[in-house]
């Protein structure tokens, strides 16, 4: 009873107003027994504080338009090497098409990011955007992320700030903040070894935010990693935020293992557990005090978990997702699209109102 103790003394202090030390975020992290609930209670106190008592959901698409790639990250079941039998590179008419089709949908977003394909260059993500935009004007963009900028301007020679720019330019409304994984490098060494490194990571980012472009924060958690790089990459997001306010939200990515090389090979465990799931969101929602919005993803952790994490510091399901194929291709299933019904039923059955908003967290009118 003495560590439930010190954990409810913290958890108050916490509630009014601490800000919690990285130490102290792995205590609670490393929480087990009903520590869990106290922590998650707490984190749902600080959430509704905070936001208030609705869930929020976008109408998204996805556009993946390649899943040819020249990295090979451990965690991924979805890229493929050119002349592999599933491989594929929409053109600007599939493109179009798709788009048109989100456009039918009412979606408020179309989400874009695929493989590093070798032959991409800076022009290639500007066509990409350029395609879709015209295909669905009025439809905010929310795309790329710091490993495509690198790769663009790599292959282009150009800085990236400049090609960052070019996106802008080109119609970005917003970037994802995906490549992040986990930002301790010798975590990065093992599964993503081919991606920038946790310290240009965050210098995209950085960048990116100073040209005015907001962007999500995310981890992807339950491989190989400790609760102290989770922490030290809950660290580095805060201090961003600290500085740009260039977040829009935080989105825990729990590793989908199933059909992925690391777990295959032995490097990884078997995800996360709902305990870690749970704690993830929670700490999190403690511990990003300048983080507004906290994702409970129903593609990552399944409908019902994710409606769990709504009363561990969530307050948001995330997307519609028509067409996704990252998540399924890792073998997670059922990940297709999740009707705004059911996250009505799923919000409602907590007492809470489900709104729809914009990929910026405007409220959209009913």
């Amino acid at each position: 009873m003495r560590f439930l103790a010190g954990i409810r003394a913290l958890l108050r202090d916490v509630a009014a107003g601490h800000r919690l030390t990285e130490e102290e975020a792995g205590r609670l992290m490393g929480a087990t027994g009903r520590d869990v609930l106290a922590v998650a209670g707490c984190a749902d106190q600080v959430r509704e504080e905070r936001v208030g008592h609705i869930v929020t959901y976008v109408r998204n698409q996805n556009i993946n338009v390649t899943n040819i790639c020249v990295n090979a990250c451990g965690f991924c079941g979805f890229s493929r090497k050119r002349g592999d039998p599933d491989a594929y590179f929409f053109d600007k008419a599939v493109v179009q098409g798709k788009a048109a089709k989100a456009r039918e949908r009412r979606v408020t977003e179309i989400c874009t990011v695929s493989g590093l394909h070798p032959d991409f260059t800076a022009d290639s993500y500007v066509d990409i955007l350029t395609w879709i935009r015209e295909a669905a004007p009025g439809i905010h963009l929310h795309a790329s992320n710091p490993m495509e900028v690198a790769y663009g301007a790599r292959k282009s020679g150009i800085s990236t700030a400049e090609m960052a720019g070019r996106l802008k330019d080109a119609g970005l409304g917003s970037m994802c903040g995906t490549a992040a994984e986990i930002l301790v490098d010798q975590v990065r060494s093992v599964i993503c070894p081919g991606k920038v490194d946790s310290a240009t990571w965050e210098r995209i980012i950085r960048e990116v935010h100073g040209l005015g472009i907001p962007t999500t924060a995310t981890i992807m958690y339950g491989h190989c990693e400790s609760i102290a790089d989770r922490i030290r990459h809950l660290a580095i997001l805060r201090s961003i935020q600290d500085d740009t306010r260039g977040f829009t939200e935080f989105v825990p990515l729990s590793f989908i293992h199933m059909e992925t090389p690391l777990y295959r090979k032995g490097l990884a465990r078997d995800g996360a557990t709902g305990r870690e799931d749970i704690l993830m969101i929670a700490v999190s929602r403690l511990f990003l005090d300048n983080i507004l919005h906290i994702q409970s993803s129903w593609v990552k952790l399944g409908r019902k978990l994710a409606q769990l994490g709504l009363i561990a510091g969530a307050d948001d399901l995330g997307g519609t997702v028509y067409e996704e194929s990252i998540s399924r291709g890792a073998g997670a299933k059922d990940t297709e699209y999740l009707d705004p019904k059911e996250m009505e039923r799923m919000a409602e059955d907590l007492g809470r109102n489900l709104r729809q908003r914009t990929t910026l967290y405007d409220l959209v009118s009913p």
